[in-house]
């Protein structure tokens, strides 16, 4: 065990996947024929013309997106009922033959172009799924446009920074099921975006199991490999029934990398999860959940599990059919961009002094407040315990601790925290499992001088290159 342990500490993620992980919060877009037919699954046969957003406003969207303090926008391209948002060369079904613009306009060129504009990362979603192909259930042929509609999306858009797949799949014209290239798809967007994420049905961002915003008490980025290719697995061995693809664990199982579970796996990835949920009911929007828009309440709930808890944040916002996000949603998104800027502006242990129990040269405890994330404290390799104590200086307010691991590894397993008022006795005030990419704890107002780190259990050694301190 001691040697599988110390070989999970060493796993590092992929510099594209650092990229995401650093975004922390981003945006899902909807928006699709689904809106005009106030339906969720399209079946293929609604009529281009009821495509007309009068107002659409790209800008728009993307500084709701801003409002909120999210990173970057993922673009539902193509959903299943295959209405291409852009004026595809391989299909009439898309916004060339709608009314809108004239059949001149293109809905992902104007947000590609806004998110550029104001410095907002853009994503794609792109359905292999696809109700209104005649090609679909005929793998080799669908296959070919499939890729041909990848293709344009990877070469006409400028930089993106995540194609997002689901598993969505079901039979063709033909009464036969289509089987998805994986590789060939996950090869084309390699050579065409190298720098692009594949997300969910692909290697680089796991799903966190539902749509609900439930996030796991302990979300680990290191997980069985086997887990990687869970949606692909699953596709080969429905279509194939070859028992060498049978999975042995599921995005929605509570625990994916604890000790007991990569104790008995023959290879271990990064794979961090993605937390994706909609801001209403619904993934596109319906006038009859206007409001029924997600409290600022619920919202920071899901914000503290996800990006406080060592995955991201992907909050879907369905623009409706003047093609502008509701006014109901944007209140609240900037309520919540308020509200998470406000509690994390200043960082009261910024001037903190630190010590530890133990500290290897060159990572001394000091690390964790220079407000630098290439350095990090740890002590000596092998020791798995050990306890890190802030200092103030003075008794001071505060109501969240931000913890964060060494980006390139993670290893904390266990840990406790304790605060001191000046003079006084110890008391506990927080525990918990993983902290990873970022830890938010977050309680009653408390008033300490100290506060005492435990890193109860660890991989290998623990690695801390952030403790920071906060009061809303």
């Amino acid at each position: 065990m001691t040697t599988t342990i110390r070989n999970a500490a060493e796993i590092r993620p992929s510099e594209r996947q650092l990229t995401v992980q650093n975004m922390e919060f981003y945006a899902f877009i909807h928006f699709s024929m689904n809106t005009f037919t106030d339906e969720e699954w399209g079946d293929g046969t609604s009529d281009p013309v009821l495509f007309d957003p009068s107002e659409l406003n790209a800008d728009q969207w993307v500084q709701s997106c801003l409002d909120a303090g999210m990173k970057g926008l993922i673009l539902t391209c193509k959903h299943h009922d295959g209405f291409c948002l852009w004026p595809s060369q391989y299909t009439d079904y898309s916004v060339k033959s709608s009314p809108w613009k004239n059949g001149q306009g293109d809905v992902v060129r104007e947000v590609s172009d806004a998110c550029r504009r104001h410095g907002l990362k853009f994503g794609i979603y792109l359905s292999p799924w696809d109700r209104h192909e005649p090609s679909y259930g005929d793998s080799p042929k669908y296959n070919d446009y499939f890729i041909s509609q990848l293709t344009e999306l990877l070469t006409q858009y400028g930089d993106i920074f995540c194609v997002w797949f689901d598993g969505a799949c079901g039979e063709g014209p033909n009464g036969k099921r289509q089987e998805y290239d994986w590789d060939a798809y996950y090869a084309l967007i390699r050579k065409l975006q190298p720098g692009a994420v594949i997300s969910v049905c692909g290697p680089d961002i796991r799903w966190c199991g539902n749509e609900a915003g439930h996030c796991r008490k302990s979300e680990w980025s290191v997980v069985p490999a086997s887990l990687r290719s869970n949606e692909a697995i699953q596709e080969k061995s429905q279509q194939a029934d070859d028992r060498e693809f049978a999975r042995r664990y599921d995005s929605q199982d509570e625990d994916l990398g604890s000790r007991e579970i990569i104790g008995s796996e023959p290879e271990l990835v990064w794979y961090p999860a993605e937390v994706n949920t909609s801001i209403r009911p619904g993934w596109f929007y319906h006038a009859a959940e206007d409001d029924q828009v997600r409290s600022l309440e619920e919202l920071l709930h899901i914000y503290y599990g996800s990006v406080g808890g060592n995955a991201t944040f992907l909050l879907n916002l369905p623009p409706d059919r003047r093609g502008l996000i509701h006014e109901n949603d944007r209140t609240r998104l900037r309520e919540l961009g308020d509200t998470i800027r406000g509690i994390f502006s200043n960082n009261l242990a910024a001037h903190a002094e630190v010590k530890a129990s133990e500290a290897v040269e060159g990572h001394e405890a000091k690390a964790v407040v220079d407000g630098n994330p290439d350095t990090y404290w740890c002590p000596q390799e092998g020791t798995e315990q050990a306890v890190l104590e802030v200092d103030l200086k003075c008794d001071t307010l505060f109501d969240h601790i931000v913890l964060k691991e060494y980006r390139y590894s993670q290893r904390i397993e266990g840990f406790e925290v304790e605060v001191q008022a000046d003079g006084g006795a110890w008391t506990p005030l927080w525990s918990g499992t993983v902290i990873g990419r970022k830890r938010i704890c977050h309680f009653n107002t408390v008033s300490a001088r100290k506060i005492r780190l435990t890193v109860t259990q660890s991989r290998w050694c623990p690695t801390l290159s952030a403790f920071e301190i906060y009061k809303k």
